[in-house]
């Protein structure tokens, strides 16, 4: 055995010395990725779609692979319709929601879920309210109970209403001690004063205090309606018994028609410079942008890959390469089209040491007016192409996420093969249309900034780029 092993180890040795291997090829780790491949996301016959008479909208995607089950209800509407009084009533019910719903008061909701080792959360957005059960598919029919509870007969008891807004108002004033949350405060207000996007999501001390449970149930009322529900469902589910079981308890279900999209926000002003004081900090926080487009315009594609060139992809922007690679100024920066209903901001966000905030504000108008000029060619088109493909890809892994993606088709009225083809939409993108909208939707000079630090040595390196405004967090 010795003898064979070692003519065998001659062998080998005496190709490489001279003759040839019978493996040529390059490492597979050398190769070049294969394309992506284009294919339906869901397998067919896995996917259940219905309209109910009364409007509702029904998603049901069979997993068998586990035990493991999962139910929601989604309004195509949240905190974007809100009155500018009322700002914050959509993560006010949405807690509220939570403690109370049918019978069972909050502790006996809470028990409820905790025995089935079950989950249940109720979240808003600007754009929609999502509540959701999960757990055990065995557990499926006292989960479908629970969610209806939450839905349609929430309680709104008056003692949980106090404390709920209690604990907002709390969870408020510590977010104003972290000076990013402040960022984002003070850059949307600047950009859209007098709009509810000039607000936070989570409203304000002054809006927060006069809401009550009347208002919970007015605004419950006003965006839980059957014209704008979506029942999806996912995992180890009996489709057809579970669509009998939603058409039952969904179909009854009456309401007024949806609200609006809310109103759309004014074209954010000329430049504006401001400094929110914050002398405490030995870093600033910057954030610089103007108005941006809705979720549904039409050059969302070629945004989306002109944003990844810039700065939404990451160490390979541009972005990062200039303000953290070549001159050291900052640990990270992005930046972002924040696509709603209604037109949300472009923004670029960063942080830097206090002196170099001039530095880094310049660096960043830079860098978009370059983009304008120098948009990206076919080399770097097809790399962020081909980052967007992987990104893609991994954010479909599980039934929940694809049944989520599948949800916010529904939110935007998005053809229902959307995920099918994004990958083949986005590869037809040319550099031709990147560069359009660079010129349309990137604009440098009226671009308003905001920073979070220490005014005194602020307003002296920002004065170069406008009249700077101080204001007090």
């Amino acid at each position: 055995m010795r003898r064979a092993r070692a003519a065998a180890l001659a062998a080998l040795l005496a190709l490489g010395c001279g003759g040839t291997l019978p493996f040529t090829a390059a490492p597979q780790w050398e190769l070049p990725p294969p394309p992506p491949r284009d294919a339906p996301v869901v397998p067919e016959g896995r996917l259940h779609r219905e309209r109910l008479p009364n409007g509702v909208r029904v998603l049901v995607l069979e997993d068998p692979r586990l035990p493991a089950f999962a139910l929601g209800v989604v309004t195509t509407r949240g905190a974007g319709v809100e009155a500018l009084g009322e700002a914050g009533v959509a993560s006010y019910i949405a807690e509220l929601m939570e403690r109370g719903a049918g019978a069972r008061k909050a502790l006996e909701l809470a028990a409820v879920v905790d025995a089935l080792g079950a989950s249940l959360t109720v979240t808003s957005d600007w754009d929609a309210m999502y509540a959701q059960v999960a757990g055990l598919s065995e557990d499926r029919d006292a989960l479908f109970d629970v969610l209806a509870d939450v839905v349609l007969r929430p309680r709104f008891d008056a003692d949980e209403a106090a404390r709920v807004q209690s604990e907002l108002l709390a969870a408020l004033r510590q977010a104003k001690d972290d000076p990013a949350t402040l960022l984002g405060w003070h850059f949307t207000r600047t950009l859209y004063t007098g709009h509810r996007y000039g607000l936070p999501e989570a409203g304000t001390p002054e809006t927060l205090g006069k809401l009550g449970a009347a208002d919970a149930r007015a605004f419950h009322k006003r965006v839980f309606t059957p014209g704008s529900a979506i029942v999806f469902a996912s995992g180890d589910v009996d489709a057809p018994a579970l669509l009998a079981r939603i058409r039952s308890t969904y179909g009854a279900w009456q309401g007024p028609p949806p609200p609006g999209t809310g109103v759309p926000p004014p074209e954010p002003p000329a430049r504006r410079v401001v400094v929110v004081d914050r002398p405490d900090l030995g870093q600033t926080q910057i954030g610089m942008g103007h108005g941006g487009i809705a979720r549904t315009d039409p050059r969302r594609l070629p945004v989306q890959l002109l944003n990844s060139a810039l700065g939404g992809g990451g160490f390979s922007s541009r972005l990062m390469a200039r303000i953290r690679a070549e001159e050291g100024l900052t640990y990270g920066v992005s930046s972002q089209f924040v696509q709603r209903h209604q037109p949300g901001p472009f923004g670029v966000f960063t942080f830097t040491r206090n002196e170099k905030v001039g530095e880094v504000v310049k660096a960043i108008l830079d860098e978009l007016e370059r983009i304008r000029t120098e948009p990206p060619g076919p080399e770097e088109l097809a790399r962020v192409q081909s980052q967007r493909a992987g990104q893609f890809a991994l954010s479909l892994e599980t039934s929940g996420e694809v049944a989520a993606a599948l949800v916010d088709l529904e939110v935007y009225g998005f053809a229902p093969d959307s995920l099918d083809t994004y990958r083949g939409r986005m590869r037809a993108v040319t550099p031709e249309q990147t560069a359009a909208v660079a010129r349309e939707l990137i604009h440098p000079t009226p671009a308003s900034i905001v920073v979070v630090g220490p005014a005194a040595s602020l307003v002296p390196q920002l004065e170069p780029f406008g009249a700077v405004e101080v204001v007090k967090p």
